[in-house]
């Protein structure tokens, strides 16, 4: 299993990020994918997670109407949308294969940095 998470950065508040996760080693079109973040000094928190085809999403309530998440089968890709950022949502950004409280392997993470 690898998951290998782009897209982080530097953005100020307000601003606007995409995260992609490009997945192998395993079907991933047979599995729940999830986001899940670690913010400096905090343990890990779920954020999203997306069925199977990608019809059903979840939410923690503090990222949602802001954050979407999404996944293309055909290109065994994960995706997380981020608009009107906040500084409370800087964190190291992890893809996990499974949902929400179930959920293994993740990725090494890609760092988004909320800051004027």
């Amino acid at each position: 299993v690898q998951l290998v998470e782009s897209g982080g950065g530097l953005v100020q508040p307000g601003g606007s990020l995409r995260l992609s996760c490009a997945a192998s080693g395993f079907i991933f079109g047979n599995y729940y994918m999830s986001w899940v973040r670690q913010a400096p000094g905090k343990g890990l928190e779920w954020i999203s997670d997306i069925s199977l085809g990608g019809g059903s999403t979840t939410y923690v309530r503090s990222v949602k109407g802001r954050f979407t998440i999404s996944r293309d089968n055909a290109k065994n890709t994960l995706y997380l949308e981020m608009n009107n950022l906040k500084p409370e949502d800087t964190a190291l950004y992890y893809c996990a294969r499974g949902s929400r409280g179930n959920y293994n392997e993740k990725g090494q993470g890609t760092q988004v940095t909320v800051s004027s």
